[in-house]
């Protein structure tokens, strides 16, 4: 009794001073592999819209992996970077259009000086209309190359988050990588 009078008295102030409750915004999230995720991480942290990020390994079959299993090809997983983006701000399209020109999506496992099955291109789609997205954007982004785009375009599996220290890696440590914004 005590509670919904008390309840009563919340709406009726709210009612009166004319205050609204504000709900937050929904974040979606977003997922992609374009090469060592240092790069790729950075990149997207520049975007408006864009919440956070974290890096880790995707794609693959192998549970927990860490870098060092990564890197030896045998886990099947992608260098990757999930993205946590407010729709208010940014679109995934546009996530996907800023994708396709920060790496270079014609090469089959590689990313400038980077080789291996780790560094492959990727969207994981975690939704029909993200991969509906994904899928439209890509004739676009296709102009900008003269090779045809290899990314691949495949549903999401679970996202293991990377060490500690692959976290925000360029903001801890300066530098840059092999990553670039095509016009």
């Amino acid at each position: 009794m005590k509670k919904t009078l008390m309840l009563m008295a919340v709406s009726a102030a709210v009612a009166a001073f004319g205050v609204e409750e504000t709900e937050k915004p929904k974040m979606e999230k977003a997922v992609f592999a374009g090469g060592c995720f240092w790069g790729v991480e950075a990149l997207f942290q520049e975007l408006d819209g864009v919440v956070d990020t974290t890096v880790g390994y995707t794609g693959g079959h192998t549970e927990n992996p860490t870098y060092k299993d990564v890197c030896g090809h045998g886990t099947g997983h992608a260098e990757a970077v999930e993205v946590v983006f407010d729709p208010a701000k940014v679109s995934y399209k546009v996530l996907c259009d800023y994708f396709w020109r920060l790496h270079d999506p014609t090469t089959v496992n590689r990313q400038g000086p980077d080789v291996g099955d780790q560094y492959r291109s990727a969207i994981f789609y975690l939704s029909p209309e993200q991969k509906a997205d994904a899928e439209a954007v890509k004739p676009e982004a296709q102009t900008h190359w003269k090779k045809p785009i290899v990314t691949e375009i495949i549903p999401a599996t679970v996202f293991y988050s990377a060490e500690e220290y692959h976290q925000d890696y360029f903001k801890k440590h300066g530098g840059h990588g092999c990553h670039y914004i095509r016009d």
